[in-house]
């Protein structure tokens, strides 16, 4: 039975440094909840938190009802996949996957009928004999998920479990876990530092800053309404643009960039200020007016191309325009213009950080 997992206030400290700041998170049952930040910012940390491989400075830690905190990690009922998989050299494949049935003492009976089937989950059911020296990564990262998942844990962890991998292969595994968990509805805490990844996989995610949660969101929300600029910074690319705000009580806020081009932008409360405008590289476009540049070079890149514009001011901003909505292709060098969709970009106040825009 999957537990929901709640955290609350962590704190982690390591002599006088502070890895995890006050962290709070409500991982709901059977969620893939994802752990993103850079190195550093405390997302393994908390996650050895949860598995009780760190020791607890503060906070509280809840697995549903059941606080946590003094359970030791064997006690805890999670699954663990490393990021090098961590399986036994001298064991075979079904030999790896039967290895915590049997350290909980799970009658012999039930071992190989478990064992077999969750070697066909991870479609790995004709290698159960094979040592790990003649298994492919891929396909010790399969036997290293069997291995977590066929304890029927309440909490399954995945610490960085695709960064050994290369490009392709994980991308085909990452469907492969987002398949997996779906259907066995284990709760899911996945560490990572790969943007893609993340959004690709996740149900929700907690993005990570310096031992702080920066945003809580969907893949949608944490792209498309990026809470603070390195939230927007962080996923995907953005252009950030300095700009003039002068919002009332009442409708949009008159927005004024590089002195140029002024704009109307939905926002949560009046401002007036200066700020700091988002806008990702697909929210730009080409027009007969706006913001004048050049084009400097341009990418194919099959379904889009992207394009380095420098801005008069000497600026450069990342325009992406979809092949599919365009036969015309810019020539570098070439005099244009661009706009934003204002219903689509950031702002921010550029003081605070506090996010502006609706």
């Amino acid at each position: 039975m999957s537990n929901e997992v709640i955290i609350k206030d962590a704190v982690k400290r390591y002599g006088d440094f502070t890895a995890l700041n006050g962290v709070s998170l409500d991982i709901r049952q059977g969620e893939f909840f994802t752990l993103l930040g850079p190195s550093g910012c405390g997302k393994t940390t908390l996650l050895r938190m949860i598995a009780g491989f760190n020791s607890i400075e503060g906070g509280d830690f809840y697995f549903g009802e059941k606080r946590i905190n003094d359970v030791p990690a064997h006690k805890r009922d999670i699954g663990m996949v490393f990021q090098n998989y961590a399986i036994f050299p001298h064991l075979t494949v079904s030999e790896n996957v039967a290895y915590g049935l049997k350290a909980r003492k799970v009658p012999k009976v039930e071992i190989g009928p478990r064992v077999a089937k969750a070697l066909e989950l991870v479609q790995i059911a004709h290698l159960a004999d094979r040592k790990p020296n003649e298994l492919s990564g891929g396909q010790q990262q399969r036997v290293a998920l069997a291995r977590a998942f066929v304890i029927e844990p309440s909490v399954l962890l995945m610490d960085e479990p695709l960064s050994n991998l290369d490009a392709k292969l994980r991308v085909q595994m990452r469907s492969v876990i987002k398949k997996l968990q779906r259907s066995l509805g284990i709760t899911t805490i996945y560490v990572t530092h790969d943007q893609e990844e993340a959004l690709a996989i996740s149900d929700r995610i907690a993005v990570m800053k310096d031992g702080r949660i920066m945003q809580i969101g969907t893949p949608n929300q944490i792209y498309a309404k990026p809470q603070n600029p390195f939230v927007a910074g962080f996923i995907g690319v953005s252009n950030f643009l300095d700009c003039q705000v002068d919002a009332g009580d009442r409708g949009p806020a008159a927005v004024t960039i590089q002195g140029e081009l002024q704009i109307q932008i939905p926002v949560r409360r009046s401002y007036h200020g200066p700020a700091k405008l988002s806008a990702r590289p697909e929210q730009l476009f080409f027009s007969s007016e706006g913001m004048p540049g050049t084009i400097l070079f341009s990418t194919f890149l099959g379904d889009f191309i992207e394009y380095e514009v420098q801005l008069d001011n000497g600026q450069s901003l990342i325009v992406n325009e979809y092949t599919k909505d365009t036969t015309a292709v810019h020539q570098d060098g070439e005099r244009v213009f661009l706009r934003f969709d204002p219903a689509r970009v950031s702002l921010y106040e550029a003081e605070s950080e506090e996010v502006l825009s609706l």
